[in-house]
């Protein structure tokens, strides 16, 4: 355990956060240097009180107790207009800030949903789904509030820092002297600080992912949990998971803390030595009571800013570790591009051939060897086999969701990695066992890959996959609205929506895995027929479990340990007695 989180705590590239999140934000640089100016403005006019504030003590003349009340009078008008306007730069510099942060933000976001949608389908096989959820949602949240709080603050003690010293420099260069001390100690101890609590927050950002990834993987088995007893065994790991989340918060924030403190304190030792030294600086007649005022005000606007920016450092550490989860996606490889001399697959008859393919998911795991298939146009191919033997994995090939390691695929003779992606996968109209449904009409949801569907383009779908009767008896028939995924309606009627959907893209080739797994016999024959009806002249493969429902099929496939042991009609392999006799036997014996 400590090997591996020692791993994940290895420091990663701050800079270049730092910078990419700069890109970012020049991105909207007109508005960077509107908020600039506002911060100089802002922090330039509060800088003037303190100075103010001593003209006015020394209208008091000491030991004779004469006070000139119209000087006061005037430097205290000037002090309340001065801050008054500062406090409404600063008012609208905050909006400003809000305003780019918003910006940013919804930029850096659609970003990373932007390269969800070109990774390759391997990257959500071996990721999170709550993990991947937890870097679009939580740290960029924690990126804008960082942006929008952190960034005016750190622009605000760089400017009030800078501007008050070199005022303290103006009034009593002998008295800074007194910093040349308390800066380099305070700036010490926050860098050794920081440094340690830098991997707690990355840490702290990658244990909340993993918690977000369990919480998300636990609700949408909920049932299957439920069903085998196992709510105490889920809470022990919940806990356990809870409890490394917690503990990195806590390290994370608890070294956070010390920093703010500790330069606190740096801060009041050298208000005390400025106390004194210029006690000193004033019974030798070098200072009058009023800069002795303005030195030590400046000195509070000098260190002040320096204890509240090392008490975000912490929130900028969480803004940095989150920062970098984000880029990390972003950084994820895309799915590969197409070949510069890519064709469009048009005008596609559904002949598909593949010739020694062979295939694994590693290098050292190979599901598919020297496969050899041929799937006519307007057959329908039926591909069995026991679980495992590469039935998916084949047809994860032919989408291209995956690329083959050793031979090709062919569809009407056009080897498919020379054919753009888009076209070769709007050849395919594709039902999964794992169904699909979106929060939207039932209209909406059959509609979904056919822009431009009609109601009656809808209806026709739904009659032929045998789910309009259904539609009817729902409270606003093809207008009622599903919700969570579709649920509230039943999983077998969801896959009829799924089949309705599939039936009404107009593809030439159509690929169902297992996806009538959920119906009934009957009613899973009674699609099929209907299927071959709208999809005469085109190719359609179908995996299947359950033998009984693909005996009308031209060719059946028999996959095992990745290759093709067996091939024919029904009667056909059932007269040879071989791996599909003994499959049949099986079930239906």
């Amino acid at each position: 355990m400590a090997e591996k989180q020692k791993k994940y705590e290895k420091p990663k590239n701050r800079k270049g956060t730092v910078l990419r999140l700069g890109r970012y934000m020049m991105q909207y640089k007109y508005w960077m240097l509107l908020a600039f100016v506002l911060t100089i403005a802002s922090n330039l006019l509060s800088l003037m009180g303190p100075m103010l504030s001593g003209y006015a003590i020394d209208a008091i003349e000491p030991g004779v107790g004469n006070v000139d009340f119209a000087r006061v009078f005037y430097y205290a008008a000037l002090m309340v207009v001065f801050y008054l306007i500062s406090s409404v730069l600063s008012y609208v510099l905050s909006i400003l800030m809000i305003h780019i942060s918003r910006k940013v933000v919804y930029k850096m976001r659609d970003d990373v949903f932007t390269h969800l949608m070109e990774l390759p389908v391997g990257y959500f096989d071996t990721h999170q789904t709550g993990d991947i959820i937890s870097r679009i949602s939580y740290d960029i949240d924690t990126v804008n509030t960082s942006l929008a709080n952190d960034l005016v603050q750190i622009l605000t003690t760089l400017i009030t820092v800078l501007g008050a010293f070199a005022m303290m420099v103006a009034i009593s260069p002998k008295l800074v002297l007194v910093f040349a001390f308390t800066v380099p100690l305070s700036t010490l101890l926050t860098k050794l600080i920081t440094g340690k609590t830098r991997p707690l927050f990355r840490l702290r950002s990658r244990k909340l992912g993993e918690l977000n990834g369990f919480v998300e993987e636990m609700i949408s088995g909920h049932k299957t949990l439920k069903a085998y007893h196992q709510e105490e065994n889920t809470i022990q790991k919940f806990d356990g998971k809870n409890e490394e989340a917690v503990e990195a918060y806590y390290r994370a924030e608890y070294y956070g803390s010390v920093v703010g403190p500790t330069v606190n304190f740096i801060n009041n030792l050298s208000l005390t030595l400025v106390s004194v030294f210029g006690a000193l600086l004033f019974l030798a007649n070098q200072m009058s009571i009023g800069s002795i005022s303005s030195f030590i005000l400046y000195s509070r606007k000098f260190s002040g800013p320096i204890n509240e920016a090392a008490n975000i450092m912490s929130e900028l550490q969480s803004a940095l570790a989150a920062a970098e989860r984000v880029f990390c996606t972003i950084d994820e490889p895309a799915e590969k591009p197409d070949r510069e001399n890519a064709a469009e697959l048009c005008h596609v008859k559904g002949d598909v051939l593949l010739e020694n393919v062979r295939f694994g998911y590693t290098k050292e795991q190979v599901i598919i060897k020297g496969l050899n298939l041929h799937a006519a146009c307007g057959k329908l191919v039926a591909i069995v086999g026991p679980t495992g033997a590469g039935k998916t994995t084949l047809i994860n090939l032919l989408m291209r969701f995956y690329d083959v390691q050793e031979g090709n695929i062919f569809i009407d003779n056009h080897e498919i990695c020379g054919v753009t992606r888009s076209s070769l996968r709007k050849a395919y109209a594709m039902v999964l066992q794992d169904t699909w449904l979106f929060q939207g009409t039932v209209f909406e949801n059959i509609a979904y890959g056919r822009q431009g569907a009609t109601r009656e383009d809808v209806i026709a779908a739904a009659k032929a996959a045998k789910i309009h009767s259904y539609i009817k008896r729902l409270p606003q028939e093809y207008d009622t609205i599903l919700t969570d995924e579709g649920a509230n309606i039943s999983k077998g009627q969801k896959q009829l929506l799924t089949i309705a959907r599939a039936m009404l893209l107009d593809a030439p080739m159509l690929i169902l895995d297992e996806a009538t797994s959920n119906v009934d016999t009957r009613t899973e024959q009674q699609i099929q027929q209907a299927m071959r009806k709208l999809m005469e002249h085109k190719t359609c493969f179908v995996i299947a479990h359950r033998l009984s429902t693909i005996q009308n099929a031209d060719v059946i496939l028999v996959v095992n340990h990745g290759e093709i042991v067996e091939q024919g009609t029904h009667g056909e392999l059932m007269e040879r007695e071989g791996f599909y006799y003994q499959l049949y036997r099986a079930q239906f014996e």
